[in-house]
């Protein structure tokens, strides 16, 4: 008989991560707006409101990702929860530019905290030989959150001012946060009257080889978010661009489930090598798009290419670290993924004065080589000789 996937503890966390990767979503697409109203900045400055975001959100995980052996995941997760409703809180009474800077860094700082728990809660509550299909699961709450968030936060503004939509994401905290007294799954922690403590660990050693590879490819994903935009209205393609992350997010939805249950079954590299030739087909599409329906065929693509290996090397990551470590193993993944999305844009955007958006897309296939040699190295040439 197959073990259970979607148990209570299970379903409880899935909806506890829609609803904050919600509330993260609703303002990352809207702070940089804000800024500019409420504090008549620049445009690059108001970038930073949403930039520091990411850098509280990578050191929270670093914190957390040691803490998870000593404390527990659910007990990091009730701290972590306590800070995201606080800091949610505090929008409303920063009353300047820098005050908001301070917001959110420790709003990321709580995002990091609290995600990197849940998602080892998520993993631990799932049974071993169906972690995959679990993880490739547990993940469509950020889909869900990636396509939902955006559109809501943009349609509210049409209605209401920002600190109604403060209020909103604050409420949508507030009540999130009662699903997590529910929650029982806790991670295995280190008797400290029995094992001396532990030296500081921000990463585990084990997963830190996979999780390398989705650093590489966050690299050039973080061009999506950072310039879609941009580059759609230089190619006259902005009506098509509204819908460029919903198509996107729909082909994840389909397909994840799947290509997670594959890999419980046939191992990793059945997904991995074919995701990464549909990537690499992805950014070519993409950079020579000169029509709507290019420019949706390569959001779809991009949902199937970097979809399922974001969700595969997540479960690898996870696979490969001793059942000790699995929280470590979670915050080594989710560290690289934040480092790669956070430096990407900064360093590739440099490259747009001189090839363009269409020629920044096209160079991003050599990323997605870069990648796919670096995983045959760490991992994928070993997989036949391995039994995780």
């Amino acid at each position: 008989m197959q073990e259970r996937l979607w148990t209570r503890d299970f379903i409880i966390v899935f909806i506890f991560n829609f609803f904050i990767m919600l509330a993260m979503f609703l303002l990352m697409v809207t702070i940089s707006g804000y800024a500019i109203e409420a504090f008549g900045i620049s445009t690059s400055n108001a970038g930073l409101a949403a930039g520091i975001f990411i850098v509280g959100s990578l050191i929270g995980r670093i914190v957390t990702g040691h803490q998870l052996s000593l404390m527990g995941a659910r007990k990091i997760m009730y701290i972590g929860t306590i800070m995201f409703i606080l800091t949610y809180g505090l929008y409303f009474f920063a009353g300047s530019f820098w005050m908001l800077l301070i917001v959110r860094f420790f709003n990321g700082f709580a995002n990091g905290v609290t995600t990197t728990a849940v998602g080892t809660i998520a993993a631990l509550a799932l049974p071993a030989r169906r972690r995959g299909e679990g993880i490739g699961y547990f993940s469509l709450s950020f889909v869900m959150a990636t396509a939902i968030g955006p559109y809501l936060a943009f349609t509210m503004l049409e209605y209401v001012d920002y600190q109604m939509l403060f209020l909103l994401v604050f409420t949508v905290v507030l009540i999130a946060s009662v699903f997590t007294i529910f929650i029982k799954t806790d991670n295995e922690t280190i008797d400290l009257t029995k094992e001396p403590k532990p030296k500081f660990q921000f990463v585990d050693r084990d997963a830190l080889p996979a999780a390398s590879t989705i650093l590489i490819i966050c690299l050039a994903h973080s061009t999506i978010f950072s310039f879609i935009a941009l580059y759609a209205d230089e190619q006259g393609l902005g009506t098509a661009a509204g819908y460029f992350f919903l198509v996107n997010a729909i082909v994840m939805l389909v397909t994840r489930p799947f290509t997670g249950r594959l890999m419980d079954r046939k191992g990793a590299n059945i997904i991995v090598y074919p995701a990464l030739v549909v990537l690499f087909a992805a950014y070519l599409v993409l950079g020579n798009a000169q029509s709507g329906w290019m420019l949706l065929l390569a959001g779809g693509l991009i949902g199937l290419g970097y979809g399922n290996f974001q969700s595969i090397i997540q479960a690898l990551c996870i696979k490969l670290a001793e059942p000790k470590n699995v929280g470590l193993a979670t915050s080594t993944f989710f560290i690289c993924l934040d480092f790669g999305l956070g430096v990407g844009s900064y360093i590739f955007g440099q490259l747009v004065p001189f090839i363009g958006y269409g020629g920044l897309y096209n160079s991003m296939t050599i990323i997605v080589v870069i990648s796919a040699v670096l995983y045959y190295m760490v991992y994928g040439r070993k997989e036949k000789y391995l039994t995780i």
